[in-house]
């Protein structure tokens, strides 16, 4: 998408310059990416430059939104401070928090190029079930090692309160439902009332990303295993690593599944792992105790229903910056229901 909205190029040019101390950003094109549903990511070049020089740039979307979203300087903390770390991540360049700059604070990061995989898999890459089965276990495998860095060591110590972690989630998320509910849904509402009642202990704590998934990295165009990017910080804290794991379970549909609330269908192809050989493998990895998984898929299918009661809430306010949300409303039923189905029937 070329349109510029939220990063005007003859504002971004000329901060880039100046906060950069570089000319050759004056004059800049501006590219908003079109993919992802909350934070705007935008691909910046100079005029005189090629794609090899571009950054990218994140913003909050426009328009109003919740008070704790969003938040900018959150994103580019963790993502700085995971620099060095087994944990592949983008290079920070500049935090902007001027809201008299682009009207909200963003963040302006290194450009990384790897293979982005949303709806299908790029023709040659990944073409035999052997091929997918690395990608998957590189996927698993650096969840694990983001799970495995000590918060205080890199400087995230005061980056969220492990304590009580699980019962402020399910708060959480049911605020930000009743703040953007579409129209009265009792089983979404009782699906919160059973996560608030059955919480499970928590086993360790750690950083977590908050919406890892597959299309939320960058996968090496040479190396199927490898993962060159995280990206989509935006929900990252501390807390109970398994809420990563739950959440990785909505968007991981398997072979002959027809979820109404997949967004892609790619790892139902041959060779990608099911839904428990991933958590086996994350286990194995880890040492992590999965007997209460159910209750953490069926808190991520409630935290992924009330995000796209948001995203609901926000195109319906004109502030989803020209994206298609068509038939989102429809996901969040049958969410529910898979919610319910991981608590009542441990259908994972």
């Amino acid at each position: 998408m070329t349109t510029t909205v939220g990063a005007d190029p003859d504002v971004v040019g000329p901060y880039l310059a100046g906060v950069l101390g570089d000319e050759r950003w004056r004059s800049v094109s501006v590219e908003l990416i079109a993919a992802g549903m909350s934070n705007l990511t935008y691909v910046v070049t100079p005029a005189s430059g090629s794609a090899d020089d571009a950054v990218i740039l994140r913003r909050p979307p426009t328009g109003a939104v919740l008070a704790t979203a969003h938040d900018m300087v959150r994103e580019h903390k963790v993502i700085s401070a995971l620099a060095g770390t087994p944990v592949p991540v983008p290079r920070t360049l500049h935090l902007c928090t001027d809201v008299a700059v682009l009207g909200a604070p963003f963040y302006v990061m290194e450009r990384v190029v790897g293979v982005h995989v949303v709806t299908e898999l790029p023709a040659g890459y990944a073409d035999e079930p052997a091929q997918r089965r690395e990608i998957a276990d590189g996927l698993i495998d650096v969840l694990g090692d983001l799970h495995a860095v000590d918060p205080a060591v890199v400087g995230l110590a005061d980056f969220g309160r492990p304590e009580g972690f699980l019962e402020r989630q399910v708060r959480r998320w049911t605020k930000q439902w009743d703040a953007t509910r579409d129209t009265d849904r009792p089983a979404l509402d009782a699906l919160a009332a059973r996560l608030a009642e059955t919480v499970p202990g928590t086993q360790r704590a750690g950083i977590t990303h908050g919406d890892y998934r597959l299309d939320n990295c960058l996968l090496d165009p040479q190396v199927r295993s490898r993962v060159r990017a995280v990206l989509d910080w935006e929900m990252s804290t501390l807390g109970d690593p398994l809420t990563d794991l739950g959440m990785l379970f909505v968007y991981w549909p398997q072979a002959g599944e027809n979820r109404a609330v997949s967004v892609s269908g790619v790892t139902a192809l041959p060779g990608f792992p099911t839904r428990l050989e991933l958590a086996e493998r994350y286990a194995a990895g880890t040492g992590t105790d999965l007997s209460a998984l159910n209750w953490y898929v069926g808190f991520a299918y409630f935290k992924f229903a009330a995000i796209v009661a948001g995203i609901v809430a926000r195109s319906k306010a004109g502030a989803m910056a020209g994206k298609d949300t068509s038939g989102y409303a429809e996901k969040i039923d049958p969410c529910v229901e898979l919610g319910r189905a991981a608590l009542d029937d441990g259908a994972l």
